[in-house]
């Protein structure tokens, strides 16, 4: 499992150069790497699906507990066999639709890199692998989504979803840990098992709220929806393959494979109940409002994304059955039928289904595949949709609670589903022509066709006979999720029964829905529905950013005003209230205690030092304030000598000396000090400095008073020659043991040197040099 990830990222790396080679066959030959790890995972279905697991686990951050763990089960094997397989259909499609566009490689590399952390992710057994794997989806997403990044809505789009994911992800950080820390370990496979544990601990409605908010987020669960409509103005590509198989199945996958731990309470069913059912209804109706296909397809990837989380709330056999099952369907339907749509705009430069008609002729094997991903998509037997629809219903019939309500719901929604995918999968292509189009329609490429073509073809078999996947596949699966198995049965014909009755109405109701599609999308409700769900959410969020914004803007204005003075009394301040006031609420700081004599010449020290601060201060004159300045240094140093510390006093005297020369170069081009502060300015100074030496002070007698701890330094100390080859401890540590620290800090003084060396270099500018803004306010004052 380990090399097939690997695999898939070194095929991101390598395949600017294969674009380079072979652009016209770029997407066949990296197509086939997807489909060589699609075979891998197949191979491992029987084994699978007879109830085996395979678990892997490689050293990684042993120090942190955390190996390069994955682990293979129904779940898993089932979203791994949907992200290559889809996967191949996708690299392929994407080197025909892109295949002059200047950045193909560009694109290949953020494609591959994403389906590489999307299987990272479903094979992740490990917690943080888990984690980085679920962040990693969000920000090739974000490359992905933004790819047309010279255009604003694309631009906007990808920030959106970053910003929505990404800030859904640090909430699931939060979720994982605790997790973790309830468990006792941070493997999944460890915790499937301790799902009484986690729900009879009291952080488990902090972890479920945590983790409902990373999967929430991530599968555009209302309220956060909105960020997924407007992600279609990435490429087709990408919208084919993330909003069908992929990342906002991400956080269905991750409350499918938490279910175990978390499933089965009410504060589980309740709120994946109403926060999927309520995102489902309103998302498929909501899909009727637009005429833009892409858009059409993206409301009702939502509604199926509530559908499934609804599904796992709802919980038991029926129900967990109807979910992995709606999982494939929705998979193959939607892939094809985005890149259906891809295709169209492609050849005729327009996505909007009022403009096109007619286009059986111009497009057969494009509309071939439409149809049958169209009509699965609204659930027309013998299609896979079908059954899925049909195992839908049951699931509601079969409900501990409210079943009457989720079938209600679930028969509204379809209803639209059925219109949508009508309107999607026939309007381009039968009646005729409605005006002239961009482009002259024909067929387009074999790499742009053989995709939907390929899914349609797998719905009307899936359908005919499901006894190809249904046993295998689908029952591991649901093995996965319930951690039991169960007889797992799918069939075209259930005889008459409360789900086919309810299938009749909904197929009357769609079909009527589809009849009056243009006078629904033109109805007031409709407008409003489209306005209070559709742009309202995302016009909330761009505002709070704005608002957010605003406000870091004037917290910068106020910090960061210019005057370094400000700076040190707010660095000074903070610290004796946020140290200071921490360690005394903790208990922790008490008055020093002395004991032993002082030594005359020490306190000699400390007088010369306490006095030299204070002509530093008082002084009128720079040149005498930097040589008191110095004084204190300088006895600082022979109080280093003075204890047994020669290394540190040389290196006081050598930094005091080059202060001092350095300090006196620079001020004689400075003026003097003039005036003095008020005395409310010199109390409120005094003050502060007064209360950092008492805290600095008194944190140090608190240290001296602990009993050291002489691990590390006796680490150092025996390990110094043996190790380094260097008797002298301290250089040993500078250039061995923190070689790479020091090497960051030579290379922070480097670039500063740098950065002083360049603005030394810059032409002065003229003192007298007026403001664009002084000038202009002259003019105007002349005039």
């Amino acid at each position: 499992m380990l090399f097939a990830v690997l695999g898939i990222f070194l095929g991101a790396a390598l395949s600017p150069l294969v674009v380079r080679v072979s652009r016209q066959a770029a997407g066949w030959i990296l197509g086939l790497l997807p489909l060589g790890v699609f075979v891998f995972f197949a191979r491992q279905l029987p084994a699978i699906a007879h109830g085996e697991t395979v678990r892997q686990s490689v050293p990684w951050l042993p120090s942190f507990n955390t190996p390069l763990s994955f682990y293979l089960d129904g779940l898993s094997l089932l979203f791994a066999l949907l992200v290559t397989g889809i996967g191949t259909l996708i690299v392929v499609y994407a080197g025909g639709y892109l295949q002059h566009h200047e950045q193909l490689g560009r694109f290949y590399v953020q494609l591959l890199s994403f389906m590489g952390a999307m299987l990272g992710l479903v094979l992740a057994d490990n917690i943080f692998v888990f984690f980085i794997f679920f962040e990693l989806t969000s920000l090739t997403s974000y490359l992905l989504i933004g790819f047309y990044h010279s255009e604003e809505e694309s631009r906007v789009a990808a920030r959106k979803a970053l910003v929505v994911t990404g800030g859904g992800g640090l909430a699931l950080l939060g979720g994982l840990l605790l997790l973790g820390q309830v468990t006792g370990t941070l493997e999944f496979s460890q915790m499937l098992s301790m799902g009484a544990t986690v729900q009879s601990h009291p952080y488990y409605l902090a972890i479920f709220i945590l983790v409902c908010a990373g999967a929430f987020t991530k599968s555009a669960q209302f309220p956060f929806h909105f960020w997924l409509p407007a992600a279609m103005a990435g490429p087709t590509p990408v919208s084919a393959y993330l909003h069908s198989a992929t990342m906002v199945k991400a956080g269905v996958f991750l409350l499918a494979r938490l279910s175990p731990v978390l499933g089965g309470t009410a504060v589980w069913e309740g709120t994946l109940g109403i926060v999927g059912g309520f995102t489902m209804l309103m998302s498929a109706w909501l899909a009727l409002r637009y005429t833009d296909l892409k858009q059409i397809l993206a409301y009702t990837t939502v509604m199926v994304l509530g559908l499934l989380t609804m599904l796992l709330g709802v919980g038991g056999e029926e129900a967990i059955t109807a979910m992995v099952t709606f999982t494939v369907v929705h998979a193959l339907y939607k892939g094809g039928l985005f890149m259906m749509a891809g295709s169209v705009d492609h050849e005729t430069g327009t996505r909007n289904v009022r403009e096109l008609g007619g286009l059986r002729e111009a497009m057969p094997w494009t509309m071939a595949g439409a149809v049958a991903t169209g009509l699965s998509m609204a659930g027309i037997p013998p299609l896979f949709g079908f059954i899925g629809k049909e195992m839908t219903y049951e699931a509601a019939l079969h409900a501990e609670s409210f079943g009457m309500l989720l079938l209600g719901v679930s028969v509204l929604s379809n209803v639209a589903l059925v219109g949508a995918g009508l309107v999607v999968g026939l309007k381009p292509f039968i009646g005729e022509r409605k005006g002239a189009f961009t482009r002259e329609p024909h067929e387009a490429p074999v790499s742009m066709w053989l995709g939907p073509l390929v899914l349609g073809v797998l719905g009307l078999a899936f359908g005919v006979y499901p006894a190809l996947i249904d046993h295998s596949l689908l029952q591991a699966a649901q093995t996965g999720i319930l951690q039991e198995s169960h007889e797992l049965h799918l069939a075209l014909w259930h005889g008459f029964s409360p789900a086919l009755m309810a299938s009749l109405v909904t197929f009357a109701l769609g079909f009527a829905v589809y009849a009056a599609w243009e006078t629904i999308q033109e109805s007031g409700g409709m407008a409003a529905l489209g306005t209070a769900f559709g742009e309202v959410p995302g016009r909330v969020f761009e505002r709070g950013l704005y608002g957010l914004a605003r406000f870091s803007q004037g917290i910068t204005t106020l910090f960061q005003n210019g005057r370094f003075r400000w700076y040190l009394f707010a660095i000074f301040t903070s610290l004796i209230v946020l140290v200071g006031g921490g360690l005394a609420f903790e208990a922790q700081l008490g008055w020093p205690t002395f004991e032993g004599e002082v030594a005359y010449y020490e306190a000699a020290l400390a007088g010369l030092i306490v006095l030299s601060a204070i002509v530093a201060v008082r002084t009128q004159g720079r040149f005498i304030a930097i040589l008191a300045l110095s004084v204190g240094g300088y006895g600082v140093a022979l109080i280093y000598l003075l204890f047994g510390a020669p290394d540190l006093a040389m290196t006081q005297f050598a930094i005091e000396t080059l202060t001092l020369i350095l300090l006196v170069i620079v001020i004689i081009h400075l003026p003097g000090i003039e005036g003095e502060d008020s005395l409310g300015v010199q109390v409120r100074d005094g003050a502060v400095a007064l209360g950092c030496g008492a805290l600095y002070t008194i944190i140090m007698s608190t240290i001296v008073d602990v009993p050291l701890d002489r691990r590390v330094s006796e680490y150092l100390a025996g390990n110094s020659y043996t190790e380094a080859l260097g008797h002298n401890v301290v250089n040993v540590i500078l250039v061995d043991f923190r070689g790479i620290d020091t090497m960051g800090e030579i290379t922070v003084l480097t670039i500063a040197a740098l950065g002083v060396y360049v603005l030394m270099r810059m032409p002065r500018r003229i003192a007298h040099e007026k403001e664009p803004e002084e000038e202009a306010e002259e003019n105007e004052t002349a005039d």
